[in-house]
């Protein structure tokens, strides 16, 4: 498993931007600058510049220089979050994390054992029933997980293998979906997650990307959970 690099260019963009900003504002400053000291020197001595005036157009080149520090600091800011996301990216390759998706696999390992891949369930409220089913790839609910109540966070369902018959169903994908309602009945907003391992990690235009693989690739923003 390796870090991929498909752009380097967000960081020297950044920069590149930055520098542009701050060279901006500099020749808009010495221009204002320029316009003054020729304002003063040519002003009617006998109606010359009150002080209202000149502290007002000062305030205006304090307001300039502001505005061009908060953006470099936001600039650097940004930037230091950048690294921090790529270090925390690197450390998670090799790892399980669960993200929104709705697939699920299951197979019968060499002892004979049904073994699933985790799925989860992002609850975004409290709950007084949440379900979970599970459809094969013809679209029929061959099970259906009855979560009951459940305080908001990620929750851990796990499944056996066998439909709501206890007949075991036969290796490979599934499709899992999530309803949730308050005691009043009302919708409960909740993702359904899948879970996979993160192989490589990309740095593009769109920022941080993990590959989990068949899944697809995620921001690390989208992880919802890591299980080790």
């Amino acid at each position: 498993m390796a870090v991929s690099s498909t752009s380097s260019s967000t960081s020297s963009n950044s920069m590149g931007s930055s520098a542009s900003t701050a060279s901006s504002a500099a020749d808009i400053q010495n221009q204002f600058l320029t316009l003054l000291v020729t304002q003063l020197n040519n002003q009617d001595p006998l109606n010359p510049m009150d002080n209202s005036q000149l502290t007002s157009q000062l305030a205006q080149i304090s307001t300039v220089q502001g505005i061009t520090d908060l953006k470099t600091l936001v600039s650097t800011i940004s930037g230091q979050v950048d690294v921090s996301q790529s270090m925390s990216a690197v450390s998670m390759i090799g790892k399980k994390v669960m993200v929104p998706g709705t697939t699920l696999n299951i197979d019968t390992d060499a002892t004979g054992a049904r073994v699933s891949t985790p799925i989860g369930v992002d609850l975004q409220g409290d709950a007084a029933s949440v379900k979970v089913t599970i459809s094969d790839s013809s679209g029929r609910v061959v099970r259906t997980l009855d979560m009951g109540q459940q305080k908001a966070g990620i929750l851990s369902p796990t499944w056996d293998g066998k439909d709501d018959s206890g007949n075991s169903m036969a290796d490979g994908q599934y499709t899992i979906a999530v309803t949730a309602s308050d005691t009043a009945g009302a919708k409960v907003a909740a993702d359904a997650l899948s879970s996979g391992t993160v192989q490589n990690v990309a740095y593009t235009t769109d920022g941080v990307r993990l590959d989990l693989g068949l899944l697809g690739q995620f921001s690390v923003l989208d992880i919802r959970q890591v299980l080790g």
